[in-house]
């Protein structure tokens, strides 16, 4: 079977009929909309708007906010109309599952993973920070910080954590109700703000609206890596304001609208998703389209460009401090605490399903997508919780920030593209929302995106790629003999050939069955009758052995060229370490050599994997044939997919490669520190 097997509506509604693993409907379209806002409304509305305009684009800032809400508006139509067809847990994820097949799924589910992991625990260490500022401003010695052996933990972030993962896990119902009260009241205190703010306006402070560009500061050694990929790629030198500095801060900003794939994943838990899950996302983004343009036009009204550009992390508190308006500082340290804390909730929630779903469909271990009787994943909630916990108490994450944003819009991208694949694919399946303009509009969209994503750091992309690396290490090593629609394509086959004939399930071998896999079964049939009336049997079991025979020479290959760039990383890397070898003392040529060791292994693994799953397909296709009726040898029951020596060689290949990229970033920050 295809690394690019597809799951089919039948199979996702038998996913929903699950009793051991079935989540309750129960979430309204208020529900979901608060939820959006709930999430894309924290800490950034009142710091991201200040540090665009005053290190890219001035007040032409606002600008670059209607922009990326234009272009977030765009995805989420996408994600509008997939969550109406196929109203199921696991948002970007379960959409390219259905459209583009299991290997991309992997891959987005594996980048969605990286974006709400990493945007928990980042916002829990700074909801962490400002409960310690709180305790500063109104004098209680308490210190949030604690010594654990060798570590430091901050307390904070396991607090909040542990409470959102309890209500979490107690129902999604109550836990949105306790959202609904804390994101009402961080809109109130914006309101409040934003008015407050308009007094001091004045519109001068507008005058540039677009600054004339200009050479953006030197970045220190290391300004190489934070230079975008896009300024990277053209040759330009960095700037900041002009025409260029408004894109590049649509691209900053775009975060501030991050959050509504976050709320796709609810869609299994939705009333009526049909109609509440479109209405739910676009009411939230008109909500916090509106908030976010107007603390953007108070921050820039209230003092110059050039005064926020002289501070060193300028917000909306400094634009008040400037004006003398200190006391607004106490209401903003409220708001972003309140902000920051319904953050926190519908990110947990949002990697739990996601998570459930992977493990659901078999990529991720089974056991942690049992659901309590509560209709929650109570373990795998609990589980989820505890990493993010441990994250954002130990760990310094502030580097990792920016994953979120490409996290995020890898998945944008993706959701873009396979709205005309589903629309081809399912045009009869009920939409509660249809796109206008497909598929001319949602490739727009997936464009767009694109050009967000180039306009995010190179060291960004760097890590990004590492994790991908990672991902499909992960992938080959566990996912693919465990998928269920892998494991469960063969019998498929057999059981659905031609008009429907029934095999019984024992009619393979358990363990063969469980490698088995096929393209539709009638198809492959007639192709396997045609093939053995041209050919006859004897000549199909030789080329069958032929084709085994090639696939096992193949795999012999990669695993030997895989191995040996193990062992030069390897012997790298214990050289960096023992100090034998330094970093920025490495080569051109042997960081090259590096780099590109694992690729021979990994290309040779894959060809001899793509002939494995020719012959394995042929094979349960000849099986379905003569339950169809037709006369084929007996052989042909011996079912062999990949090899666990195949897949162990792209396991270590991708892992190889993940490690000879890190190897080649430590080599670049010491060339250019």
């Amino acid at each position: 079977m295809s690394l690019f097997a597809r799951k089919t509506i039948t199979q996702v509604n038998e996913d929903l009929a699950d009793p051991e693993r079935q989540l309750k409907r129960e979430l309204t379209a208020w529900d979901i909309a608060v939820m959006g806002v709930a999430v894309a409304v924290g800490a950034g509305i009142f710091s991201v708007g200040a540090q665009a305009a005053a290190n890219y684009a001035g007040p032409a800032v606002i600008i670059s906010f209607v922009i990326a809400a234009a272009i977030c508006g765009l995805a989420v139509m996408n994600y509008a109309e997939f969550a109406s067809a196929v109203p199921v847990s696991g948002s970007a994820y379960t959409f390219s599952y259905l459209t583009m097949g299991e290997l991309i799924a992997w891959i987005i589910g594996w980048d969605l993973i990286l974006e709400m992991l990493m945007a928990a625990s980042v916002i829990s260490k700074y909801w962490g920070i400002y409960v310690r500022n709180v305790f500063e401003f109104v004098g209680w010695d308490i210190p949030t910080d604690v010594q654990v052996g060798p570590f430091t933990a901050s307390w904070p972030p396991i607090v909040i954590v542990a409470i959102f993962t309890t209500l979490l896990v107690v129902g999604t119902k109550l836990t949105t109700r306790v959202n609904n009260i804390f994101t009402l009241i961080k809109v109130g205190i914006t309101i409040f703000i934003v008015i407050a703010g308009a007094f001091y306006v004045k519109a001068a402070n507008f005058s540039p609206f677009l600054p004339p560009a200009e050479l953006a500061p030197a970045d220190g050694g290391t300004g190489m890596l934070h230079q975008s990929l896009l300024s990277f790629m053209s040759g330009a030198e960095p700037e900041r304001y002009g025409m260029f500095g408004l894109l590049g801060a649509a691209a900053l900003v775009f975060m501030a609208f991050i959050g509504f794939d976050v709320v796709a994943t609810t869609a299994e838990e939705t009333k009526d998703p049909q109609r509440n899950l479109p209405r739910g996302i676009f009411g939230g983004l008109a909500l916090v389209s509106v908030l976010y343009v107007a603390v953007t036009i108070v921050v820039t009204g209230m003092v110059s460009y050039q005064q926020l550009a002289a501070e060193p992390e300028p917000t909306l508190a400094t634009a008040f401090k400037l004006v003398g308006a200190n006391w607004a500082g106490t209401f903003i340290t409220i708001g972003i605490l309140v902000g920051l804390t319904t953050v926190i909730m519908v990110l947990l929630l949002g990697l739990s399903r996601v998570v459930f779903s992977m493990s659901r469909d078999g990529l991720l271990p089974r056991a942690i997508s049992h659901t309590s009787k509560r209709g929650t994943p109570a373990r795998l909630q609990i589980g989820c919780g505890i990493i993010v916990a441990v994250i954002a108490s130990l760990g310094d994450v502030n580097e990792l920030s920016e994953m979120i944003n490409i996290g995020t819009l890898s998945a944008f991208v993706l959701v873009s593209f396979a709205v005309p694949v589903l629309r081809k694919r399912y045009p009869d399946v009920p939409r509660g929302f249809r796109v206008p303009w497909s598929p001319t509009l949602p490739i727009i969209s997936g464009v767009l995106c694109i050009w967000l994503m180039m306009n995010l750091a190179i060291e960004t992309w760097l890590r990004f790629v590492v994790w991908l690396l990672v991902g499909l290490a992960f992938y080959f090593g566990y996912s693919y003999r465990h998928s269920r629609v892998r494991l469960e394509g063969g019998l498929g086959s057999l059981r659905h050939a031609e008009d429907a004939l029934l095999a019984p399930a024992s009619a393979l071998p358990v363990e063969e069955s469980v490698e088995s896999g096929a393209a539709d079964a009638g198809d492959v049939a007639d192709r396997t009758r045609a093939a053995a009336d041209a050919t006859g049997e004897a000549d199909l079991a030789a080329a069958s052995a032929g084709d085994k025979a090639s696939s096992t020479a193949l795999t012999a290959a990669g695993a030997v060229l895989t191995w040996l760039a193990a062992a030069l990383v390897l012997v790298i890397v214990v050289g960096l370490f023992t100090g034998m070898l330094t970093a920025a003392g490495m080569t051109g040529v042997l960081v090259w050599a590096v780099l590109l060791s694992a690729l021979p292994g990994l290309v040779v693994s894959h060809v001899a994997l793509h002939r494995a799953e020719k012959n394995h397909d042929a094979r349960v296709a000849l099986a379905a044939a003569e339950f169809a009726g037709a006369l084929v040898p007996q052989h042909v029951y011996v079912v062999s997919g990949a090899s666990r020596t195949l897949l162990a060689s792209l396991c270590v290949g991708y892992s190889t490669a993940a490690v000879a990229v890190v190897v080649g970033i430590v080599h670049l920050v010491t060339l250019f520190a």
